[in-house]
């Protein structure tokens, strides 16, 4: 129900194909063979044939319990210094559409870089997650924030607590309020941080934390800091969740049988290394029947899905007050850095008084505040255009447009068809490094992501549209990944749904109960 009506959904398709059974045999034969050849040069390096430039016990610590001696670090030294060269390369420029890059080379393997003092310019950004264009370089739209940056300065020099809660923070607030049609909000100055600080201030012990198997880095971390309890639910799976939920009303707490003080399920609006769209729908009708209570990270779904851009609420037409919890960052669609959480009054101001973030980290920078402030009013027309809802508009264009031409093309893709963050599977090591090597060598940056980030044998890039990109650019980098595809035999898809998900009848759940 929707103001008193009912609303129909749109259809939800999501895309997670199984990859061909000699794929996944050769790619962890080639986990398996870099594997054997890291322990023969460990065992060249422990006796001096090969010289060791990874970091190591100093001589007089020899017996002490190794700091350095583990599998991620036996991972890093043999398998990711042979590929380090795709990752954390130097932009110089703004990331839109299109950047500048230095050009660096390694002389010894990738164990150091130099740079040559060459500028590759006008590289195709692929990358960065620049949704609706926003960070781009200084043009006229961007006076306030000059005008803030000459008035207030850079920091703020003290805590939300202290002496740093200025007025530009109050009008961002109010301006986000608005933004999510929710009663309060209150604005961070690190994203990561807005999770992993004000979870731990929501629950604690003698609670119960529901979180899907895909969550976020931050949404872990403040699960884990908070010291309630966590279980773990399959990814997009309402049987999963709700079998969770039906034992954890049934048995209680462990031992005492207790009921839990509190049960919060965490989810995300996108989740940003599978593209998928989180099931708000379902989840809200199960929590709604179990009473528990929801809180969504929307940092990647905020600003680019929804026909205004508000997010996966508005993506389904459901009710703002739906949700318990809404989290978002400003670094995606807003071409900004910071978070917020947002909801009832009662929760902002609770969060106000006992957030870790507000109490002992710095304030939101006022140059920043005042581009999420610009950000924001240009989406939502109040700049008195209709440029905001044009830009989340040609999103969806092009986020269809890439995702359609990717599937004809026959690569394996992951995630919602509406979803502009766009996984492209590649599977084996070596051709992570060749292919976004290849890409780079055509004025192409990419992003490649492999273990611990992903699981072992699912290596992919991830590709993030922008309204920025012109149909142009879309088309040139579209013809350079089919050539790819052939030189590197990467297009896998035989159009199987698979598995993994668990998918179930969605109409055996209802909104109300």
């Amino acid at each position: 129900m929707q103001n008193g009506k009912p609303h129909i959904y749109k259809p939800f398709v999501e895309f997670f194909e199984e990859a061909p059974l000699h794929v996944m045999v050769f790619t962890y034969l080639g986990y398996g063979i870099g594997t054997l050849f890291g322990y023969l040069r460990d065992f060249m390096r422990n006796w001096g044939i090969e010289k060791c430039n990874a970091a190591v016990e100093r001589e007089e610590q020899k017996d002490f319990v190794p700091l350095y001696q583990n599998f991620e670090n036996f991972y890093t030294r043999n398998l990711y210094m042979r590929i380090r060269d795709n990752w954390n390369r130097p932009v110089c420029s703004a990331p839109g559409s299109l950047f500048d890059m230095l050009e660096r080379v390694s002389d010894d393997y990738n164990w150091t870089f130099r740079y040559t003092g060459r500028i590759i310019k006008d590289v195709i950004n692929m990358g960065s997650y620049n949704f609706l264009g926003m960070a781009a370089r200084y043009d006229e739209s961007m006076r306030t924030v000059k005008e803030v940056l000459e008035a207030y300065g850079v920091g703020v020099a003290s805590t939300r607590h202290e002496m740093g809660t200025l007025d530009k923070h109050a009008e961002l607030e109010d301006l986000v309020a608005k933004f999510l049609n929710v009663e309060a909000a209150m604005v961070f100055g690190m994203g990561f941080a807005t999770n992993s600080m004000n979870i731990p201030a929501l629950v604690g012990k003698g609670c119960l934390i529901l979180s899907d198997e895909l969550n976020h880095a931050s949404l872990v971390l403040g699960a884990r800091l908070s010291g309630a309890t966590i279980r773990i639910f399959k990814h997009n799976n309402m049987q999963s969740l709700e079998k969770l939920l039906r034992d954890a009303v049934i048995y209680g707490q462990p031992r005492t049988r207790r009921a839990w003080k509190k049960i919060l399920i965490l989810v995300e609006g996108i989740y940003s290394m599978e593209g998928s769209i989180v099931r708000l729908p379902q989840i809200v009708a199960l929590k709604k029947k179990y009473k528990a209570y929801l809180y969504i990270d929307e940092a990647h779904s905020i600003g680019s899905v929804g026909p205004t851009g508000r997010g996966v609420v508005e993506f389904f037409g459901m009710d703002p007050r739906d949700v318990d919890v809404y989290m978002g960052t400003f670094t995606k669609s807003f071409g900004s850095s910071g978070g917020y959480i947002a909801g009832r009054k009662d929760l902002v101001d609770y969060l106000r008084i006992h957030s870790h973030s507000a109490a002992y980290a710095v304030s939101m920078s006022p140059p920043i505040a005042e581009q999420i402030i610009r950000s924001m009013k240009l989406i939502m027309g109040l700049d008195g255009t209709t440029q905001g809802l044009q830009r989340v508009q040609q999103l969806a264009k092009n986020t269809r447009y890439f995702r359609q031409r990717l599937n004809e093309m026959g690569f394996i893709i992951y995630g919602n068809e509406e979803s502009p963050v766009i996984p492209l599977l590649l599977y084996m090591p070596g051709k992570v490094a060749a292919f976004a090597r290849h890409l780079l060598k055509r004025k192409i940056g990419v992003v490649v992501v492999g273990f611990p980030a992903t699981p072992l044998a699912e290596a992919r890039a991830r590709f993030c549209i922008s309204a920025a990109h012109t149909r142009e650019q879309l088309d040139t980098v579209l013809e350079a990944l089919d050539e790819m595809g052939d030189l590197l035999y990467l297009k896998y898809s035989r159009h199987r749904k698979s598995a993994r998900p668990e998918l179930y009848d969605e109409t055996s759940f209802e909104l109300e109960d």
